[in-house]
């Protein structure tokens, strides 16, 4: 079973309770996976982690944990959370509820494996939250993979990064001084607009590594995991190690 070996344990912040698949030692990496949940192939992205000598903590926010993804529980799963409080779906501007919950957890991590900072991973639903991240000093190395959110319907939220003007200007100050965010897109991916990125190039400057991977087709989409992209793990694997100061097992 895919999440065998992680010890599961809820946490609570502001009244909100998700359970966190903990697994590893070492500085840690947080990883909000995509929809539908933390499916087999979320599972075996964080073992690669781990193998990299990072501690991981892969947040259960929707879904059921362990199961695989197929088109019917996808389905499913997107249409409770874009009716839930917790995810902004379609707002322009503004960063969800959910990564006030996600950063508390963060620190929480920090204080507990230690290290220089806490990373980050992303995923479709969850793509852009790494930026929403960057509002605690906690977390220093966001990966941003296929970032979804808010759905790209019209040219205001295509270009949108998801957080508010004055959000997203102190995140631009502290990528500006030297915190790096790594993001992903499948060049032919309809669910993260090419303007999305133009966006974060525009306002975040050469320190938003933004990869724009040659898809075969507009179906590949999970850069990391059912889409996998070998060079985009490497990239991601390097860039947290390098800056969270991990040594491989």
């Amino acid at each position: 079973m895919p999440l065998d070996q992680y010890e599961r344990r809820p946490f609570t912040h502001n009244g909100t309770t998700h359970d966190v698949f903990h697994h590893g030692t070492g500085p840690c990496v947080l990883v909000a996976p995509e929809i539908p949940g933390i499916t087999p192939t979320v599972a075996t992205f964080s073992d690669h982690l781990i193998a990299a000598g990072m501690s991981v903590a892969v947040a259960s926010l929707f879904g059921t944990p362990g199961m695989p993804s197929t088109p019917r529980r996808a389905i499913r799963v997107i249409a409770k959370a874009c009716v839930s409080r917790e995810f902004h779906v379609l707002a322009t501007r503004d960063s969800s509820p959910v990564t006030d919950w996600l950063r508390a957890l963060a620190r929480h991590l920090h204080a507990r494996h230690g290290g220089p900072g806490v990373g980050f991973v992303g995923m479709c639903f969850t793509g852009g939250f790494g930026l929403a991240m960057l509002l605690d000093d906690t977390v220093i190395a966001p990966v941003l993979s296929q970032p979804s959110l808010p759905f790209g319907i019209g040219s205001s939220r295509r270009c949108s990064s998801g957080l508010n003007e004055t959000e997203l200007a102190v995140v631009a100050e502290k990528v500006q001084a030297g915190c790096p965010v790594l993001g992903f897109r499948y060049n032919q991916d309809p669910l993260v607009p090419a303007e999305r990125f133009e966006t974060l190039r525009a306002v975040l400057g050469p320190n938003f590594i933004g990869e724009d991977i040659p898809a075969e087709s507009k179906q590949q989409h999970s850069v990391l995991t059912e889409h996998l992209s070998p060079e985009a793990l490497a990239s991601t694997i390097a860039f947290l190690a390098q800056r969270l100061e991990a040594v491989p097992d």
